[in-house]
């Protein structure tokens, strides 16, 4: 026997048992940003390493420490993709989207690569649900995407998530802040560590998102970038906290906002939850108006944010909120011997067409270890098909929770399938809903 192969660290399987899960939020997710225009577009997983490197930028954590880069086999140097904008944005480019009619609203849901240590709701390889919007530059597309994410929360039911928002300006007003921070690093010079060291000097802004506990301390105190935003900056933000209030967006200004990458301006934004321990944010985003002419396009403004699935996934389970399970088998039917089990092959098949959810033998067990398996699907319903029923065309379709049964002729089992269905359906939502209809004096 061979030697194990096991999944890479930091790299983890979605197994049935947790998948349903996976599919029930990216639904909603996509559904629900559909309600505000956005249409899914879906981009390679590796490109060019320059398209990270002008986009993401050279001085944050992402490019410099944690991108998965490699040379192919023509020498060229590609990466893994470590976030949704930077792809959407070349596609968008690439194919003349910005076209079509203005705002071009997209969604995604995607794989990222970084490889930084794991931990809980961290991985190597991890998912997210985004956004972007380009052509629009008013406060209200600011609020718009910020909404998209909230109404995806209030729909999956979560609680005590935190929408946290800043401005970090736009190049004209950055160039004063970058010059106080300087001022005020420079003094510490001595305490930063190497990589704050080089952004000091390259974009001082990054250093406000070192991970260093030394960093995080000296950055405290530092000059705080509302401070220095311009007038047009200034209206900007005013002008998005006014729609939030205005859509009943409950919201707090943190002035230490700054995302970890270079291309963002004016409007940042995160949602925040007390359930993830250290790693609290669930959605990030902001404004990135220029990076659209950084990548070689007209100058267009855009925004957008990245959704964590995996976060996202941990704040619901520690919130016990309960996805729908997968539909259980509506029918399992056995068989005994080879004509019976030509037949019942031939039945299901016919049933699966109609849209059921059925099963049949295909390892040749004994009917009662049929019947077990059959237990363990949690059929709702059963049947075996024998000589005596293939004679008379008749089955005998057991309830597998009340043991009761009735005889079906093979032409009728759809419609009794449906029938059993409809009533189970009943029969949940009225022990669901019966303290309630007692409470208001129903039957």
């Amino acid at each position: 026997m061979g030697e194990t192969i096991k999944s890479l660290k930091g790299f983890q399987d979605v197994l049935p048992s947790e998948s349903y899960k996976w599919q029930f939020v990216e639904k909603l997710a996509l559904e629900t940003a559909e309600l505000f225009g956005f249409r899914e577009i879906r981009f390679p997983t590796v490109e060019y390493t320059g398209l990270f490197n002008r986009s993401v930028g050279d001085t944050t954590d992402v490019v410099q420490k944690e991108m998965y880069t490699f040379l192919d086999k023509g020498n060229r140097s590609v990466t893994l993709r470590p976030e949704g904008t930077a792809g959407t944005v070349r596609a968008v480019i690439q194919n003349g989207l910005l076209n079509e009619a203005l705002p071009l609203r997209l969604s995604y849901i995607t794989s990222c690569f970084r490889n930084e240590n794991p931990q809980a709701g961290r991985l190597r390889e991890f998912h997210q649900f985004g956004v972007e919007m380009f052509g629009a530059q008013s406060p209200s597309a600011d609020a718009e995407v910020i909404g998209v994410a909230h109404e995806i929360f209030e729909r999956l039911g979560l609680k005590n998530i935190t929408l946290e928002i800043n401005s970090i300006g736009c190049p004209k007003c950055r160039k004063e802040y970058h010059r106080a921070l300087k001022e005020y690093f420079e003094a510490y010079r001595d305490r930063l560590c190497p990589t704050c060291l080089e952004r000091m000097e390259k974009n001082p802004l990054r250093i406000l998102d070192c991970k260093s506990p030394v960093c995080k301390e000296i950055a405290k105190d530092a000059p705080i970038g509302l401070d220095y935003l311009c007038e047009e900056c200034r209206e900007h933000f005013e002008g998005v906290k006014k729609r939030l209030e205005l859509m009943g967006l409950a919201y707090r200004v943190n002035s230490r906002i700054v995302r970890g990458l270079d291309y963002y301006t004016k409007t940042v934004f995160e949602f925040v939850s007390n359930d993830l321990g250290a790693q609290s944010t669930v959605c990030g985003g902001g404004r990135y108006d220029g990076l659209i002419e950084t990548m070689g396009g007209s100058p267009t403004p855009g925004l957008g944010f990245g959704m964590g699935l995996e976060r996202l996934l941990l704040v619901m389970a520690a919130q016990q909120i309960e996805v729908p399970k997968p539909s259980a088998c509506q029918l399992y039917l056995g068989s005994v011997g080879e004509a019976a089990a030509l037949k019942a092959l031939e039945i299901v098949t016919q049933l699966r067409r109609d849209g059921y959810y059925v099963e049949c033998d295909t390892m040749n067990r004994s009917v009662k270890a049929q019947m077990k398996y059959a237990n363990k699907l949690d059929a709702r319903l059963s049947a075996i098909l024998g000589d005596s029923e293939l004679e008379s065309g008749k089955l005998n379709l057991k309830d597998m929770a009340t043991g009761e049964s009735i005889e079906v002729s093979f032409d009728e089992l759809s419609e009794k399938i449906y029938e059993h269905w409809k009533k189970s359906e009943f029969e949940a939502m009225a022990e669901e809903f019966g303290d309630l209809f007692a409470q208001n004096g129903l039957d």
